[in-house]
């Protein structure tokens, strides 16, 4: 898995679009997506953020013409393990008992949550 830098959250977004699609998708079809889902994005606006998520090693783009064709260079499952890693890392030195201790005395936690836990670790 490549080195991804952390997504914003329109730019988490724009992402999750982009996997949705067969690729490659270029920016004119994105706009066309974003217009049938209700968001109205100017171009330019588009453009910038998928020059962001190039420099931040999420997509590929490649020239066809004067076109840009973008294509992801990580998957939604990828990066959310990525995300969830570094969250582990950062906030519980990577420590997942830290992190089900941490949900457990914040009673976010329910009896179910418990036992639907319980049965997967039990299944590992």
């Amino acid at each position: 898995m490549n080195q991804i830098q952390k997504l914003s959250d329109t730019e988490m977004e724009l992402m999750e679009v982009i996997w949705e699609c067969e690729p490659p998708v270029t920016s004119t079809e994105l706009l066309h997506m974003f217009s049938q889902r209700g968001k109205v994005w100017k171009a330019q606006t588009i453009s910038t953020f998928l020059s962001r998520l190039v420099d931040k090693g999420a997509l590929i783009a490649t020239r066809h013409g004067r076109t840009n064709k973008y294509v992801p260079c990580i998957s939604p499952k990828d990066y959310k393990l990525l995300e969830a890693q570094q969250v582990l890392d950062d906030l519980y030195q990577g420590s997942v008992k830290n992190l089900i201790s941490a949900l457990y005395d914040g009673d976010k936690l329910s009896d179910q949550d418990i036992a639907e836990l319980r049965q997967w670790f039990s299944e590992k």
